[in-house]
C-alpha cells in the first residue's frame, strides 16, 4: 500500500505522541491493518475498512461504537472492550483524502491472539469470550444495528444463489460435482430451519458476531483468560445459533477447512462438549429453544459455509481466494463431510447440550 495513504490517516487521530511506526499487523484478510507505535511508547492498531466487502461503511462504524460503548459499562478491566481513539474532528472514524474509511483502536497490550487452540483450554477459553459477549448484549436492542452483509446467514437465500449459479453453470462444472449438488439439494428444506424460527418469533433476535473464531478472541498474555472479543465489522442482528455453531464448524472440527484427505475430517465430539460447557456457562440467559438449536446452529452454519464454497466453484471461484486448481471445491467437500459427520453423532450433540443446560441454568 501506498505510504502516503496512511500516513495522511495517522494525522488525522488524536495520539498520545508522535507516531514513530507504522508496520502491517495481524493475519486478517478484509481490512489493512497497521500497528503505530509512538514516541512515547504507546501502541495503536490503524485499519482501513475494505469497501469491498462492506458497503455501508458508516453504518458498520456506528454499530461498532454502539457495541464497544455498551460493553465499556460492564467490564472492570478496561482491556475488556474495543476502545477506539477521535480523529481530530472529534469523530470515531475519518475518511481519507481517496475516500477510505479509517479507525484508530487502542492496542490491548499484555494479550495474545493464537490463530488456533494450543491445548482444550484454549478452545473453552473461546468459548467463554464468545458467551460473555452475548450476555454482555443480551440487553442491547438488536433491531437498531446495521446489517453490515445483508442476508448474511439467511441460508434459503444462500441457496437461491447456489441454484442460479447450478443454471447459469458459467464454467461448465456442475456435470463434475453431481455428487456434491444432490447434498446439497437433499438438505436444502432443513437448511431454512433457523430463518424460519427467526421469522416466526420462536427464537429472539440478538446481538451476534458472525465470525466466532479463536483468533477474534484476545486472550490476557498470563492467564489465558479471554479480555474482549475483536473484528466486529460482521456484528448484525441474528441468532444465538450462528455464532455457536460458527465457532464448532471451525474449532470442532478435527481438519483444515481446505484437507484434501477427507477421512481426516470429522466433528470431536470432545471439542464439542468442551464448547458447549463454555459457552452455557458465559450465557445462562439463553432460552430452552435456544439451547435445543444450538447442534443445529452447528450443522446449518457448516451447511450454509459449504454451499457457498461450492456456489464458488460453480461461479468460477469469484468470491474467495483460491490457492490451487479446485480449492473451493475441496473446501465444499470438507464442509459437507463435517455435515454428515455430525449428522451421525446427532443424538450424542443434543445429549451434550441437554446434560450441560441442566448444570448451567
Amino acid at each position: 500500500m501506498d505510504n502516503d495513504i496512511y500516513k495522511n490517516a495517522i494525522d488525522r487521530f488524536v495520539m498520545d505522541g508522535e507516531p514513530v511506526s507504522c508496520v502491517p499487523y495481524g493475519c486478517g484478510h478484509i481490512n489493512h491493518t497497521f500497528l503505530v507505535t509512538t514516541d512515547t511508547g504507546r501502541r495503536y492498531i490503524l485499519q482501513m475498512l475494505n469497501g469491498a466487502v462492506f458497503h455501508d461503511p458508516d453504518g458498520l462504524m456506528e454499530n461498532v461504537v454502539a457495541i464497544t460503548r455498551h460493553i465499556a459499562k460492564k467490564c472492570g478491566d478496561p482491556r475488556g472492550s474495543l476502545h477506539l481513539n477521535p480523529a481530530k474532528d472529534g469523530r470515531l472514524y475519518t475518511r481519507g483524502r481517496k475516500g477510505n474509511m479509517w479507525r484508530l483502536y487502542d492496542f490491548v497490550e499484555g494479550s495474545i491472539c493464537l490463530q488456533a487452540p494450543e491445548t482444550p483450554e484454549d478452545f473453552y477459553q473461546s468459548a467463554i469470550a464468545f458467551g460473555t459477549f452475548q450476555q454482555q448484549l443480551a440487553d442491547f436492542p438488536a433491531e437498531t444495528l446495521h446489517e453490515t452483509i445483508p442476508n448474511f446467514h439467511n441460508t434459503p437465500d444462500r441457496y437461491r444463489i447456489f441454484r442460479e449459479a447450478l443454471a447459469a453453470d458459467v464454467r461448465g462444472r456442475a456435470k463434475e460435482v453431481g455428487p456434491e449438488i444432490d447434498f446439497v439439494l437433499a438438505r436444502e428444506a432443513e437448511a431454512g430451519t433457523l430463518q424460519r424460527m427467526r421469522e416466526g418469533g420462536e427464537l429472539p433476535t440478538r446481538v451476534t458476531h458472525n465470525d466466532t473464531k479463536l483468533n477474534n478472541v484476545m486472550l490476557d498474555a498470563v492467564t489465558r483468560k479471554p479480555l474482549c472479543v475483536i473484528d466486529l465489522d460482521t456484528v448484525m442482528p441474528g441468532l444465538a445459533a450462528y455464532d455457536f455453531g460458527d465457532s464448532i464448524r471451525f474449532g470442532a472440527a478435527t481438519a483444515a477447512e481446505d484437507e484434501k484427505d477427507l477421512s481426516r475430517m470429522e466433528m470431536s465430539l470432545d471439542e464439542f462438549e468442551t464448547y458447549t460447557r463454555g459457552f452455557l456457562t458465559a450465557c445462562p440467559g439463553l432460552t430452552a429453544r435456544e439451547r435445543e438449536t444450538l447442534p443445529l446452529g452447528a450443522k446449518l452454519m457448516t451447511l450454509e459455509c459449504g454451499v457457498r464454497f461450492l456456489t464458488d466453484y460453480l461461479q468460477g471461484d469469484v468470491y474467495f481466494s483460491i490457492h490451487r486448481p479446485e480449492h473451493n471445491l475441496d473446501r465444499a467437500r470438507t464442509q459437507f463431510k463435517l455435515v454428515a459427520d455430525m449428522e451421525s453423532k446427532w443424538d450424542a450433540m443434543a445429549a451434550v447440550v441437554e446434560r450441560l443446560s441442566a448444570l448451567t441454568v
